[in-house]
């Protein structure tokens, strides 16, 4: 809804702009798209690394009480 009311603020100050902003958003969409999937990936082996850090320690403890 913010990116809408700027949008329509943008609109009424420098229509022109606004319209190249609408046109170009599905473009930068786009373009971002792979680093967006690269960080999903890099989030996933970091999570990953960080439980093969813990594993020892969560071996150790033992089972978790209820």
């Amino acid at each position: 809804m913010a990116k809408f009311l700027l949008w329509l603020i943008l609109l009424v100050l420098c229509w022109p702009l606004a319209i190249l902003a609408l046109v170009l958003y599905p473009f930068v969409w786009l373009v971002l798209l792979p680093f967006r999937l690269l960080g999903i990936a890099v989030g996933g082996v970091l999570a990953f690394v960080k439980a093969l850090i813990y594993l020892p320690a969560r071996i150790v403890r033992g089972p978790a009480a209820v």
